[in-house]
């Protein structure tokens, strides 16, 4: 695994260092003794696998509270997604600034989201599987989102919109 970090502190892109043979390839998707060298220190409690059938679709940008906060690990499985985080964190030198990658098995990366961020993503392919390493339990009351199209985030969906639920679709403005 190689981590390569991203404009927005302490969040990082990671590289998987598949190896590879005449059968296929084999990738470490979470290494904890690797993720120490990069300042994470947490335990995995849950893992989520999402399915979008629809390209075009967005889902998000959602977030979990304090004391309820969790750090991500994301790693698409199937398809493609333009992947999207925001620093929401007050006192971070880079409050409210996002960052966007394309997620794919081709690329064979996966993304490190930490706690006060809020994650998004725009399906590129359609029938994308994304898999979730969760360092909290998901909270329902503890959930909010921002909207997709806060004119404050500026971004840029490379896509046009055709799926979001009406929850993503009615998250207030910043």
């Amino acid at each position: 695994m190689t981590f390569l970090e991203t404009p927005l502190k302490d969040a990082f892109i990671i590289y998987l260092s598949p190896f590879v043979d005449e059968r296929g390839h084999f990738s470490r998707l979470f290494c904890a003794n690797e993720l120490i060298d990069i300042g994470f220190d947490k335990q995995i409690v849950q893992i989520n696998h999402s399915f979008t059938k629809q390209k075009g679709s967005i889902r998000g940008l959602h977030f979990q509270k304090p004391p309820f906060s969790e750090t991500k690990i994301i790693k698409c499985l199937r398809g493609k997604v333009f992947d999207v985080m925001v620093d929401m964190r007050l006192d971070s030198p880079t409050y409210l600034k996002c960052y966007s990658l394309v997620l794919s098995p081709e690329a064979n990366n996966a993304v490190l989201i930490p706690e006060g961020f809020a994650h998004g993503f725009q399906t590129l392919k359609a029938n994308s599987e994304l898999l979730y390493l969760h360092t909290a339990f998901y909270t329902p009351n503890t959930e909010g989102g921002l909207r997709y199209n806060d004119p404050k985030l500026k971004i840029n969906w490379p896509l046009p919109l055709t799926q979001i639920s009406e929850r993503d679709k009615n998250h207030t403005f910043l």
